[in-house]
């Protein structure tokens, strides 16, 4: 008879020794491309760039040259009119007509209005229009308009915050100004009427809790401007401001008002104040203002000439801790854009697109006739010219 093997149980460590090898392997080599991934990521972020993924899906259903412009459509104005992005559409508003036009021209809006001086102020989803010194205000977002007022009283400023509130400046009767914040749904919640200093301007914080507003009066019988800040904890009375900063004797032309911190663009500098009233900036008293924008994610751009005309000109890139980088130019700047974290800078016949920090990102030749420039987020643009509008995709 053949002899038989006998058959052993299973030892528990036969068998799993090497499977348990490969686990802590595969999971090492996870973390570890995780870990490799997250850095390139950020040490490659430009030559990466997840916008270009981004742009592709958005637009994918353009039809673009090789250049990436889309055909140009009409848009029914002209340069004199205001022009927005409103997300990723163009949007066009004439004393007569608020437009809305998409990347191949379908045309969304076509509302009639009666403005005197239309002026947009946009938070990427939301638009809302006004008639700056009159009554009309509007606001504009998923392609429609959501909601209108034709009775408020002489309008100075009107902008919303990322959480679609809406702060409203205005003159009134026996004061030197009021404002009011209204919620989402377009009621008023708060109403402050200044009788010491004449307002500017104002806006609510992107995360609701605080309000700016800018001033401007006499101290010791000179022209100043000034911010105050009014935490909106508070549910009704008298509100007095919590804060109060002085901002020198400039002209305050912009504002913005993040979660953290007031930017006040002037014709002599920027000063970034936060909520605590710490302030840093730049200044440019010796330089001409010739263009500007605050439209950035963490940073606003200032185009200074040493004359009030001509090509050469310094483009300032500065961030919120006022840190500030230069470009020198030598061309005539038609216009300038900036959103997310890009600047683009349109020329007679150029358009250049930079990053944040003044790196060139992306250009395009050959943009004669075109004389406007609206940057989005993403990092495409939208150029206009005096009769029609195209979208180019870097």
């Amino acid at each position: 008879m053949a002899e038989q093997t006998p058959i052993r149980p299973n030892d528990p460590k036969d068998g799993k020794k090497l499977p348990r090898f490969f686990v802590r392997l595969a999971a090492t080599l996870t973390v570890l491309t995780a870990a490799l991934c997250l850095v390139a990521a950020v040490a490659f972020r430009d030559s990466l760039n997840l916008d270009s993924i981004k742009r592709w899906f958005t637009y994918r259903s353009l039809t673009r040259s090789d250049s990436g412009r889309a055909d140009s459509f009409s848009y029914g104005g002209e340069l004199t009119d205001t022009f927005a992005v409103l997300d990723g559409d163009l949007l066009v508003c004439s004393r007569n007509t608020i437009a809305l036009y998409s990347g191949s021209g379908a045309q969304y809006i076509n509302e009639s209005v009666n403005m005197e001086a239309p002026v947009v102020n946009t938070n990427g989803s939301l638009a809302v229009v006004y008639d700056a010194g009159g009554s009309s205000i509007y606001v504009l977002g998923q392609r429609a308009l959501v909601w209108s007022a034709q009775d408020l009283e002489s309008i100075l400023s009107a902008r919303l915050n990322r959480n679609g509130q809406l702060t409203v400046v205005t003159q009134t009767s026996g004061y030197r100004g009021m404002v009011t914040v209204y919620d989402a749904t377009y009621s008023p919640v708060m109403s402050v009427k200044l009788t010491s200093a004449f307002v500017m301007d104002a806006a609510l914080s992107d995360d609701g809790h605080t309000l700016a507003i800018l001033t401007v009066g006499q101290t010791g019988g000179a022209f100043s401007t000034g911010l105050e800040l009014y935490d909106m904890s508070y549910s009704s009375g008298e509100y007095q401001a919590d804060l109060t900063c002085p901002l020198g004797g400039g002209v305050v032309l912009e504002a913005r008002h993040t979660a953290d911190v007031v930017w006040s663009l002037g014709d002599r500098g920027l000063t970034i104040t936060d909520h605590d009233g710490s302030s840093s900036g730049v200044s440019w008293a010796d330089k001409h203002l010739r263009r500007y924008t605050l439209s950035g994610d963490g940073f606003a751009a200032a185009l200074l000439g040493k004359y009030r005309a001509g090509s050469q000109a310094e483009l300032w890139v500065v961030d919120e801790k006022g840190h500030r980088r230069v470009l020198e130019l030598n061309e005539q700047v038609m216009s300038i854009s900036a959103a997310g974290r890009y600047l683009a800078v349109l020329t007679g016949d150029r358009l250049d697109i930079y990053t944040d920090h003044l790196e060139l990102y992306d250009s395009l030749e050959g943009t004669q006739g075109a004389r406007v420039v609206l940057l989005m987020a993403d990092g495409s643009a939208i150029l206009i010219s005096a009769d029609s509008a195209g979208f180019y995709i870097p």
